[in-house]
């Protein structure tokens, strides 16, 4: 679940492009009362997202707010937001890497089952 090496450092570059397009793409497209609340959210996403901090939830998030933003925003940004959608599900699925605080907090777990018994199965 924490790649180290490159898969970690790629995992790491795709959290923070994700990052950098919620950024992009929210001032533009939440021009409303609650427009700087709105940001503020973003930014705390942000944040989270570069960090590795809950990054599946935030990830969810992302995606889910990206693809709202993708039916608001005119034709022009309708693939750039799809295509930064698309990169938050990735990592929702694929989980934070190993230079995460994800990773420092949850560590590695590893799982092994006892062995079984010959006289255990039917």
């Amino acid at each position: 679940m924490f790649p180290t090496g490159a898969p970690g450092i790629a995992l790491l570059l795709l959290r923070v492009s994700v990052a950098m397009a919620l950024i992009e793409g929210s001032p533009d497209v939440w021009k409303s009362i609650i427009g700087v609340l709105i940001c503020i959210v973003f930014g705390v996403l942000s944040v989270l997202m570069c960090l590795g901090v809950m990054t599946p939830v935030a990830a969810t998030v992302s995606c889910a707010i990206e693809l709202t933003q993708l039916f608001i925003i005119g034709p022009a940004d309708r693939r750039f937001m799809l295509l930064s959608s698309v990169n938050a599900a990735a990592i929702a699925l694929l989980g934070p890497g190993a230079y995460s605080i994800d990773a420092r907090l949850f560590g590695r777990r590893v799982i092994t089952f006892p062995p079984t018994d010959a006289s255990d199965r039917h």
